[in-house]
């Protein structure tokens, strides 16, 4: 590319082959309007449909266009990730494929950057097209993660944001595994600010956040950024150990008072045991997740790895493999 871009867009891609080129048709016209310089980077991430012919035909109609293309698929995340190591502007906006983040909101960010901040977040006042159960699993999310996370996460904020090259510079430092991008954005500070807009219903497709992935999501945005739920066992325990200690003088006086054995039964104790039982397993379950996180960074492997970039430049591929 002859011009450098001011403005690098990220867009990760699984399976979105219905999408694609209603999207570049609409990034283009957003952008061209805008007027600066800039570059779309499409993320392949591991799309077993024709997903990976629509950006190829793009990439070779226009060189402002980059596909990074994954090995196989390594996560919405981690495709963001590669996004960022790959930009090459002085501003970098993360959006999804599916269209249900308009890129018209696109030129209000850039309004806010212009204004001197160097974070700006889109915040979901309305969710078009989404099911109650969504709707509602979403905003209990958001809430409990700016409740007892130790970083200021914006509420109802997904990963469609601006962010400036000192900050995308910062979070590159960040190679961390289990990744939370929109917790690790708030971690590096910078000024911030957020622009409320309508989320739309998804332009064609399914979803690519089931019930089990966004669980998954939602403990990697925990375990990353909060101590809570290892804090809760301390919590529980000084509970029980106060109602123990309590109950030992309450027994003994309805037993002094009553003449009789009070709780007693094997029923009583078996109800105990596993209440006690459950607690405990739970809280095994708790640190295995930060165990489990900790293993996955000693072994230190790469995030992801590409196996081509396409470019007008060379519609060839780099084949160099290269691990991040």
């Amino acid at each position: 590319m002859s011009t450098k871009p001011v403005i690098s867009i990220i867009a990760p891609v699984y399976n979105e082959e219905p999408v694609i080129d209603e999207l570049y048709r609409r990034l283009s016209e957003v952008m061209d309007q805008i007027g600066e310089p800039w570059e779309l980077i499409m993320v392949n991430d591991g799309s077993f449909d024709g997903s990976a012919e629509k950006m190829r035909d793009i990439v070779a109609r226009d060189e402002r266009v980059r596909t990074i293309n994954f090995a196989r698929n390594f996560g919405h995340q981690n495709a963001v990730t590669a996004g960022m190591d790959y930009a090459r502007g002085d501003v970098v906006v993360i959006i999804d494929a599916d269209l249900q983040d308009p890129p018209e909101v696109i030129a209000d960010l850039l309004k806010k950057w212009r204004e001197g901040y160097h974070v700006v977040y889109a915040v979901r006042s309305e969710r078009k097209g989404e099911s109650v159960f969504k709707r509602l699993t979403a905003k209990l999310f958001y809430r409990l993660i700016y409740r007892i996370t130790d970083v200021d996460i914006p509420l109802d904020t997904g990963d469609f944001r601006l962010m400036d090259r000192q900050v995308i510079d910062a979070i590159n430092t960040m190679r961390e595994h289990n990744r939370f991008i929109r917790g690790m954005t708030s971690w590096v500070g910078f000024r911030q600010t957020g622009v409320y807009y309508v989320r739309q219903e998804r332009f064609a497709g399914e979803t690519k956040y089931p019930l089990k992935k966004m669980i998954r999501f939602a403990l990697d945005a925990i375990t990353g950024f909060s101590y809570f739920p290892l804090q809760v066992a301390i919590y529980a325990s000084l509970v029980l150990g106060l109602i123990a200690v309590l109950a030992v003088p309450v027994v003994a006086f309805l037993r002094l008072a009553t003449g009789e054995l009070v709780f007693e039964g094997q029923a009583t104790t078996l109800i105990v045991v596993l209440l006690m039982s459950s607690f405990q397993f739970f809280f095994f379950f708790v640190m295995g997740q930060y165990i489990a996180r900790i293993y996955d960074e000693v072994r230190r492997r790469p995030l992801y790895i590409v196996s081509e970039v396409w470019e007008t430049a060379s519609l060839a591929g780099n084949n160099a493999d290269q691990n991040r």
